[in-house]
This record gives C-alpha cells, structure tokens and sequence, in this order.
C-alpha cells in the first residue's frame, strides 16, 4: 500500500511539473472531458492519461496546414505524375521483391492482388519512406481541441488512438504519422486500425509502422472488408460520342459509387472500349489532358480503391501504377 502511494505521488507530481509547461492539454476542458470518458466507459487509468495530455503538444502548424484553402485541384496529366513516374516504379518492384511471399499470401487469403496491395503503399508513403514525422498524439489532440471545424472526427479519432496504443501496448507519446494523424506504411487513421489492421506474421502486434508484413496484411484486409471481387475488372476506357451531361461523370467526392450500367452509359454516349457486362454497374470519369480528355468507366473494384481515398484520380493512379508493377521485373 505504501509503495502505491508512493508511486501516485510521484506520478501526480510528475504530472504537475508537466502541466505547467506551454501548449500542453492537460487542464483543457475537452480534453479532461475525453479523460473522463475513458476513465468510464473504457476503464483507463486518469493518472496515465492526464500524463499523455500534459504531454500532448499543441502544434500550430499543423493548424496552419489543415486550415490552408485548398488548391486547385491538379488536372489529370499533372496529378498522375506525382505517382506515375520510374522511381516509384522502381521502388515498388524492389519492394515487391523483398516482400513477395507476404504479398502472395495476403492475395491467396484475401483475394486482393498484390500489386494493388504494393501500390497502395507506394503511393500513400513511398514504401515506408515517408510516413510522417509529427507525433501523432500531438497531431490528434490539436485538430480534435484547436481546429473547431472537425473537432468532433478528431476527438474521435483520438480516443480510437489511444484505446489501440494501450490495446498494443505502445507508447502514445512515441508514435509518429502526419498531420491529420495518419499512421504507418498504409496511412491508416486510429479507427482504421482498430477495425482493420491485423497482426499478419503472428508474433501478437499489429504493427503497422515498423513491419511490414502487418502493413501488407492490414492494406490487403482493408480491401476485403470494402467488398474487393476477386479477379473481376478494375476498369475501363471509353469514348465519347455526343454531348453527355455533366453530371453524369465523377465530380470531385460525387458520384464515386457506381450507379447506372454499362448500356445506360452507352445509351448516353460513354462507350466501353471493349467488350464488358452491359448490366454491370459503372461510374464515369472524364480527366483532362493537355489536349483534350480521356474517358474511364469505373466497376466496383474501382469504387473500393476510392474507399481508401474518395478521389477518382488517386484510384486511377494506383491502378495504373499496380498495371505497371505487374508488368514489371520484379525479381
């Protein structure tokens, strides 16, 4: 009982010295609001957790990052060569030769192939390369209590992160990711992890920040939970012939879900380049070129490849990056 008390008091005092540091959470009426509903509902220690968030720094760049106005988008033939471009190719198939029988595996068990799995990751952080370097307790616990306009993802997105840190036994201060708090080789946030990382090589950690086996097997569950079909097609070119509605293309965030047919389609005047299932259903996408446009029609493995990030020219970048790849030496 004496050797408790003792080390209360020291953690109480530790805290205290803590606190009493600049842009720290500690006495931030939000965060004690998330300590006390992970005291109840979750059955964390409030000591340990005052700790983190008298730890937790505030981080005005990452403020003055999420709150930039956002830029133009890129057109079609800029933005894809940012991912589509030799040394990300020649990367990914060094990475895929490395790591060749874990991808084999996580496609046999999941049916998600593995040079999608690769390009996910190539494109998300390089291959590991560039996964972020600020503290993702700090990055979370910035946006969820200084940024007001998504404070309630954030929030959120904290305590999934540190119910998966005492799940896993990590250090909360110690992990790193982006700005917004996105974590490891796949870029997974706090509540992605928790629903589909997985321990894929066994040893009981879900380690998606140093392993990669975990990261393979965690992007390739990720897949197979959005409903991949196994060997069925991606997507595919078309033309155009007439005037079609605008709105009957992909338009930033809408329409990313398929919701006409390859014959309704048609009968608007986007036509499959090749022969496809006339009842299958279809979103269209018009991206530009430096001399016109180019025309796809997008399955439902497509759509699924838009769960992982709802753009239309990031799926088309890892798909044509996983063609690349799978036509490629890869060792």
């Amino acid at each position: 009982m004496l050797l408790r008390l003792k080390i209360t008091l020291v953690i109480v005092s530790l805290w205290s010295a803590i606190s009493c540091a600049a842009d720290n959470y500690s006495v931030h009426p939000a965060a004690l609001a998330v300590v006390d509903e992970l005291v109840e509902e979750q059955g964390f220690d409030r000591e340990e957790l005052l700790l983190v968030f008298a730890s937790a720094q505030r981080q005005e760049s990452i403020l003055t990052a999420i709150a930039r106005p956002a830029e133009k988008s890129k057109p079609w033939y800029e933005y894809r060569e940012i991912f589509l471009n030799d040394k990300r190719l020649a990367q990914g198939l060094e990475f895929y030769a490395e790591h060749r029988a874990t991808l084999e595996r996580a496609e046999r068990e999941t049916g998600v192939p593995a040079e999608i799995i690769v390009s996910i990751i190539g494109v998300e952080t390089y291959y590991g390369r560039i996964a972020g370097s600020y503290r993702v307790i700090d990055a979370l616990s910035t946006l969820a209590f200084d940024y007001p306009p998504r404070s309630e993802f954030f929030t959120s997105e904290l305590k999934s992160y540190l119910v998966l840190t005492r799940q896993q036994g990590f250090d909360p201060l110690s992990l790193k990711g982006s700005y917004a708090g996105a974590m490891g080789y796949g870029q997974f946030m706090p509540s992605s992890f928790l629903n589909y990382a997985v321990d894929f090589d066994g040893d009981g950690v879900t380690d998606i920040w140093n392993n990669p086996v975990d990261a393979i097997g965690s992007v390739a569950n990720y897949f197979r939970e959005h409903g991949w079909r196994k060997d069925e097609i991606v997507v595919t070119a078309a033309t155009v012939e007439g005037e079609v509605p605008g709105q009957w293309f992909v338009k930033g965030r809408k329409n990313l879900k398929p919701a006409h047919t390859v014959a309704e389609f048609a009968g608007a005047g986007v036509i499959a380049s090749q022969p496809v299932d006339p009842e299958a259903m279809v979103s269209a996408m018009e991206f530009e070129l430096k001399d016109g446009y180019e025309y796809w029609l997008g399955f439902h493995n497509f759509y699924v490849i838009t769960r992982y990030n709802h753009s239309a020219m990031y799926a088309m970048c890892v798909y044509q990056l996983s063609q690349r790849l799978a036509e490629g030496d890869k060792g």
